[in-house]
């Protein structure tokens, strides 16, 4: 028990310290648990911990994970995705496999061990590339989304690779069990402790109760999860949730193991089911916070798992396979994506994201090892190969980031942009819900406008409802000048991205230093460079709604509406005169908790909103007063009210 304990208390100190200055350093976290792993090795060896036995607990992060991505799609989003699935997953696994299976036979392996370890390297890492991709925002991309077809493909193919091993085993008697039955991938585990549905069966019998399997779980996810919520529901207990949760994932993979599949895919057939369940994000809520530890302690076994005594002994021959191994995916990635219309950053993302090994190339090497398909001193290297090259992931993102800045984007990249056949007084750049509603306002009060906004789609729709859009980048010069700038009253800046709206107002007030910027802030410390870079009117997205939300508060604590709207407006002038002299105060660079001015000027302007907000409450009780004879009239219900 004490040496559980000293264990999980590394782990869990290594996690808390490596993880956050990674993250801070802008190496991500996958990177900062890599290295605390490899920090922990020495000692977990000291105390005779031994780090692969606790990556297969780790490696239920990746089954979590992949229960999560499942959610997040539909059947109907599966089927749409079947091109990429087929095309892009297909050609990367195959090519792959064919180019390091024959540069593996050219080393002098056999033709058996040659396309092993072509299959091995044809996976990718679903847990780095994923979690990566997630913290950097980069999954809605189209490499982003390009490379997470590509991943569920790999994944979804470790089950035929699991069944192809044993068939490629030197040893006759390794390729069936004594009785004639063909063995399946997950069914060594089972056996091991006498579990297993499909132990000893003919081959019709395995695949028909693997069959039963899958529907089971698709059934029972349609029909079975209702009820067991509403079950739960009558304890009303929130951990009951948590262990519902739990259930449902770890249930799922033990049947997926005991019928010798993939606990992962299991989960994902899983997720997909539940997506458009009402459950679903009660499902996330309470899974989320297991996956991401579970997958941080796996990315960290795998750094305490490498080998440094075989690394330094085969040092340039295990750095050249691993280097050899990602370049020759690599090409092949950069291949596949420019034939699939991939361009500019959205081609580097695709391809740098992808050139390494993945966590099944482990459950691969070990099972052909115990497949007697690879021997011992090949399958030791290989696993270094592939520990490595995840390594090297996270540092080939930040190559990503790099290219994508230096790589100019051209009108190559996508669709060419429209032609803007008329100018007007009003440019509204960026038609996303913000702009929406500022068109929408404009035009039914009798203004034109031209809207201008870089995501094709979303021109698409604008047009089906009868709302004209140009589709092209508005942060191009010779787009602004074509819808106008150079004659326009008022530019709107209503853009996503908060490079790309500080560039449009640079450049606007640069060229025209006479027209009227609004622009829409992400918040305080964008406000600030915004006003620095010249916007006249700025607009933090969630301000006023949040105004409203706090009236509604105030309104309902027993406060009349006069009285809530006027703390309201107070609370709103103040905001906006704190805000321009705070502006005046913020230093670019300087976190605001460090510029000691700042501090001592917003704490100043606190006290001065206290003093504001209860002579305002004054005045109001003051104007009910006088006003008492129609108070009646004044008042509004709030049923049926909505807020936007």
């Amino acid at each position: 028990m004490d040496s559980i304990l000293f264990e999980a208390t590394l782990y869990l100190a290594a996690m808390v310290i490596a993880v956050p200055l990674s993250v801070r350093l802008g190496l991500g976290s996958v990177l900062g648990y890599l290295i605390a792993g490899i920090a922990l090795a020495p000692i977990l060896y000291q105390v005779g911990a031994d780090p692969h036995g606790l990556q297969h607990v780790a490696e239920f992060g990746v089954v979590m994970m992949l229960f999560l991505i499942g959610l997040e799609l539909n059947p109907k989003g599966l089927w749409e995705m079947r091109d990429k699935l087929v095309g892009l997953g297909g050609a990367q696994i195959g090519l792959t496999t064919i180019v390091i299976g024959g540069g593996a036979a050219v080393f002098g392996l056999p033709w058996q061990q040659a396309l092993a370890v072509g299959l091995i390297f044809a996976l990718s890492s679903t847990a780095i590339v994923l979690q990566t991709l997630t913290e950097k925002k980069l999954l809605r991309t189209g490499g982003g989304r390009s490379a997470f077809s590509v991943l569920l493909t790999q994944d979804i193919a470790v089950i035929p690779m699991l069944a192809l091993l044993p068939l490629l085993a030197t040893v006759p008697a390794a390729q069936f069990s004594p009785d004639g039955s063909i063995q399946r991938p997950g069914m060594e585990a089972a056996a091991e402790t006498g579990m297993s549905l499909v132990q000893g069966l003919p081959a019709w019998g395995v695949t028909l109760i693997t069959l039963t399997a899958v529907a089971a779980v698709i059934v029972g996810g349609r029909f079975l999860t209702r009820p067991l919520f509403q079950f739960i529901h009558m304890a009303r207990l929130r951990e009951m949730y948590t262990a519902v949760a739990l259930v449902i994932v770890v249930g799922i993979a033990f049947l997926m193991v005991l019928v010798g599949l993939s606990p992962a895919l299991g989960a994902f057939i899983a997720g997909v089911v539940l997506a458009n369940s009402e459950f679903k994000h009660e499902l996330e809520a309470n899974i989320e916070p297991f996956k991401g530890l579970l997958l941080g302690l796996f990315f960290i076994t795998v750094g305490a798992g490498i080998h440094f005594d075989v690394l330094w002994s085969h040092l340039f021959t295990i750095l050249g396979l691993t280097l050899g191994v990602m370049i020759a995916k690599g090409l092949i990635l950069y291949g596949i994506g420019l034939a699939a219309g991939l361009r500019g950053r959205d081609q580097w993302l695709f391809t740098l994201s992808l050139a390494q090994a993945g966590e099944f190339g482990f459950v691969l090497i070990s099972y052909a090892v115990a497949s007697h398909v690879l021997p011992g001193h090949v399958a030791e290297i290989l696993l270094l190969v592939v520990a490595l090259s995840m390594l090297l992931t996270p540092l080939f993102f930040i190559l990503y980031e790099v290219l994508s800045n230096l790589v100019k984007e051209t009108t190559d990249d996508g669709p060419a942009p429209d032609e803007i056949d008329n100018q007007e007084s009003i440019i509204i750049a960026g038609t996303g819900r913000f702009g929406q509603v500022v068109n929408r306002m404009l035009q039914l009060s009798g203004f034109k406008t031209v809207v201008l906004d870089s995501d094709l789609p979303t021109i698409q729709l604008l047009r089906r409802f009868g709302i004209h859009g140009y589709f092209g980048d508005p942060t191009r010069p010779e787009l602004l000048h074509a819808a106008g700038l150079d004659h326009a009253k008022v530019l709107v800046v209503a853009m996503d991205g908060k490079e790309d709206v500080l560039k449009l107002v640079r450049y606007a007030r640069r060229r025209r230093p006479d027209i009227h910027i609004v622009a829409r802030a992400y918040d305080r410390v964008h406000t600030y460079e915004l006003y620095q870079a010249g916007a006249n009117d700025i607009v933090r997205e969630m301000f006023d709604s949040s105004l409203r939300a706090g009236r509604y508060v105030l309104e309902n604590m027993g406060l009349s509406e006069y009285e809530a709207h006027e703390m309201e407006m107070a609370f709103y002038r103040h905001d906006r005169h704190t805000l321009r002299e705070l502006a005046e105060l913020w230093q670019p660079g300087v976190p605001l908790s460090e510029n000691e001015a700042y501090v001592a000027r917003s704490r100043e302007l606190n006290n001065t909103l206290e003093t504001a907000i209860v002579t305002k409450v004054e005045e109001a009780d003051i104007a009910l007063d006088e006003d008492d004879d129609d108070e009646n009239d004044d008042t509004v219900s709030h049923e049926g009210r909505v807020s936007g």
